[in-house]
């Protein structure tokens, strides 16, 4: 499968940097311990303890003396001996540490209503900037000075010519009125006073027509009368929308362009029924996008819809943000952190955090190096990998479900030294340990959690069914269909949240924020190419939930797989039946693709079952 592939090449990229990190560092630490490994890890490396050379490349290859790597040539490197230690623990001197630059911090337990929430949502216009500019008078237009999108105007910039026989007309009258009353400067002064109020209401009527007093000036210097008019202005912004082209005629009050101002946006965020209650108007926002990495932007909650839309099971939350230098764009799509206020709420249990710099991730798995305490008398301190289950990553901390206790001390800095440390002296690195199938990429472990309670199976299977759903609308092309589907959906994900008993709570946590989140995408999409991206995402999540809680419906469900699905990139769909139905090609190329698993029911799947990875691969798809 593809994902399998690109984990595996990350694994082999990130090994050989971190044995070229741990030669250095072991050769500069000088106090590193030698592990003493136990019978397991002798069967799975294939050496016995009295080795005592490596290779820095190929830390599997053990020597009892000197020489060359037999698979890179590069000389073998000097183990230190130092017995007492585990196979999966580091020991460090002082000056070791201060080599390596290690840091730790201790596990804190943290109240769940002081945590931030983390959102997802989009960039939009301030709605109260948005202007429109629109004709005085009615006419053809003959000439856009303004012609494209994304142009800024100026107050008072010239932006169309129209030609308007009203304005032609009204001009000659212009023309007239004045030299009537250049005529009677030796008249009387009752005949000089009505000359001047015809001229003075003539200029009126073309300030009704939207002519200013500039333009009226220069049109009484004129020799004739003008066919054409200009249209300026009456707002400052950035052209969103052009309505009109050359040649068009309109009337008063036709729309000629939409203008918006970006000095300052508004973020709509997507807030979930459960995150609610943490969200008040003031709260401060961190948010970041992802085509400016390392990047924070700072706004605060501004408005909270007080509806909620039940496609989604979503309340909109506004966030206004300054956008003075022009680097965020209305459609780019934002990630939110909300700092949420302590609620005082006594019955929520502390949640365990970490700082994200501190965990590792090999494939689907997360390891730690917690510090060991030191003996009295002991100068060497004592580092040990450990695998954790962690949660989404909530701004800058993980929060554990498993493997850490409370005042424990983790390595938050030279974790990356201390794994390659173990790695080049054959230890328990995290390149050696096995991937872990039932975890999708990125997410934090679990396992599967065996029978389910039959008050979960039933919300369980009504995801199943309503993904089912979407994914024959799909199939059929219907985009209206899918949309409306996804809101059954989201409503199913929000009663397997509260259907689910606390022992399992953990192991949902690792699939519901991202099958919500793909869930919500959906629903908003406005065509079949953006709905199809994310039921790919949605599909993923319920691989996870097949995985972890398997399938809980009456009737097996298959996994498929069409390697020509987004540009021959492939991917990944569940359906029920054997002849294949699908999602990304849809009446295009409905059959293309294979069967590449069967679930039972009762039965989970197997995340080592291999995927066809190109048109015309082993395996085969139909057409």
């Amino acid at each position: 499968m593809a994902e399998i592939g690109s984990v595996e090449r990350r694994h082999v990229a990130v090994g050989a940097a971190l044995t070229l990190v741990g030669l250095a560092v072991g050769l500069a630490f000088g106090g590193v311990a030698r592990h003493s490994e136990p019978a397991e890890l002798d069967a799975h490396a294939g050496h016995d303890h009295d080795d005592a050379f490596t290779c820095s490349m190929h830390p599997q290859v053990h020597a009892q003396e000197p020489g060359s790597c037999p698979i890179c040539g590069m000389e073998l490197v000097s183990i230190d001996s130092s017995p007492g230690l585990a196979v999966d623990q580091v020991g460090l001197s002082e000056r070791g540490r201060r080599l390596a630059r290690v840091e730790t911090v201790a596990v804190h337990a943290t109240s769940p209503s002081s945590m931030p929430v983390q959102l997802l949502g989009r960039i939009d216009y301030d709605e109260t900037r948005r202007k429109t500019v629109t004709a005085w008078i009615g006419g053809r237009i003959d000439k856009l000075n303004v012609s494209t999108t994304g142009q800024k105007i100026r107050v008072g910039q010239r932006i169309a010519a129209l030609y308007s026989p009203e304005v032609y007309a009204t001009h000659q009258d212009l023309l007239q009125a004045a030299r009537h009353l250049k005529s009677l400067e030796r008249g009387s002064e009752l005949a000089r006073k009505a000359a001047r109020a015809s001229l003075e209401s003539v200029r009126e009527r073309l300030r009704l027509l939207g002519v200013s007093d500039s333009e009226l000036a220069r049109m009484e210097q004129a020799d004739s009368p003008s066919r054409q008019v200009p249209i300026r202005s009456p707002f400052s912004g950035t052209v969103i929308e052009r309505l009109v082209d050359e040649g068009m005629y309109v009337s008063a009050g036709t729309g000629l362009y939409r203008l918006a101002e970006l000095s300052r946006l508004w973020v709509q965020l997507d807030a979930y029924e459960s995150d609610l209650p943490h969200i008040q108007v003031g709260d401060a926002v961190a948010l970041s996008v992802d085509a400016l990495p390392g990047k924070e932007f700072e706004g605060r909650v501004s408005f909270i819809e007080p509806t909620l839309d039940t496609r989604t099971r979503t309340t909109r939350v506004r966030v206004e943000v300054l956008n003075r230098e022009g680097l965020l764009r209305p459609g780019m799509f934002a990630q939110a952190l909300v700092a949420t206020r302590a609620n005082g709420d006594s019955n929520s249990a502390p949640v365990l955090t970490i700082p994200d710099s501190a965990p590792l991730f090999t494939g689907r798995r997360s390891l730690v190096f917690v510090e060991r305490p030191a003996g009295d008398g002991d100068s060497m301190a004592i580092y040990e990998a450990r695998e954790v289950e962690l949660g989404p990553r909530t701004g800058k901390v993980y929060p554990v479900l498993a493997g850490l206790r409370a005042g424990e001390l983790v390595v938050a800095r030279g974790a990356f030294a201390l794994d390659a440390d173990l790695q080049i002296r054959g230890g328990a690195s995290m390149m050696a340990r096995p991937d872990d199938p039932t975890r999708a990429a990125g997410a934090p472990a679990v396992d599967d959690v065996g029978e389910l309670p039959e008050a979960v199976r039933g919300p369980l299977a009504a995801v199943v069914d309503r993904y089912l759903g979407v994914q024959r609308a799909l199939a059929g092309d219907q985009l209206a269909a899918a949309v409306a589907a996804a809101g059954p959906l989201a409503a199913a994900l929000g009663d397997v949240a509260d259907a689910l008993p606390a022992h399992l709570q953990g192991p949902w946590e690792s699939i519901g924020p991202r099958f919500r989140a793909a869930t919500a995408a959906l629903a908003r999409s406005k065509d079949l190419a953006t709905a199809r991206r994310a039921f790919e995402s949605a599909s993923e999540q319920l691989g996870v939930l097949l995985r972890v809680f398997g399938n809980p419906g009456d009737v097996a469900i298959q996994r498929a797989y069409c390697p020509m699905a987004f540009g021959n990139r492939g991917a990944s769909w569940f359906q029920a039946g054997d002849v294949v139905d699908n999602s990304y090609e849809g009446l295009a190329m409905r059959s293309c693709g294979s069967i590449t698993e069967s679930v039972p029911a009762g039965g989970f799947l197997d995340k080592t079952v291999p995927e066809p990875a190109s048109p015309g691969g082993a395996g085969g798809h139909a057409h």
